[in-house]
C-alpha cells in the first residue's frame, strides 16, 4: 500500500497498528518513496564487523589481477 506524507501524518496510529499485523505501507512525499514501514520480523539483522571483513576478502579473492589498483589509476591521474 501507498500512502501520501500529509496522511500517513494524521493516521500513523492506525497505520502502525496495520503494520504490526504484518502489511508493508510505503509513505510517498510527491509521488515518489520516501519511506517504508515493515513488520518488525521482516528486519534483516546488521551484518558484524567480522562479517564485513569476510565478505571483502570473498571478494578480494573473486577479483581478477593483473589490472591496476585504485592507487595506481589515482597515481596516473585516470578516473574511473
Amino acid at each position: 500500500m501507498e500512502i501520501g506524507i500529509f496522511e500517513a501524518k494524521t493516521h500513523l496510529s492506525a497505520l502502525l497498528e496495520r503494520v504490526a499485523k504484518g502489511e508493508t505501507i510505503t509513505i510517498t512525499k510527491h509521488g515518489i518513496p520516501a519511506a517504508i514501514l515493515i513488520p518488525p520480523g521482516d528486519v534483516q539483522p546488521k551484518l558484524s564487523h567480522t562479517q564485513i571483513v569476510e565478505g571483502m576478502r570473498a571478494l578480494r579473492c573473486r577479483v581478477k589481477t593483473g589490472k591496476p589498483s585504485i592507487r595506481e589509476m589515482i597515481q596516473t591521474g585516470r578516473r574511473f
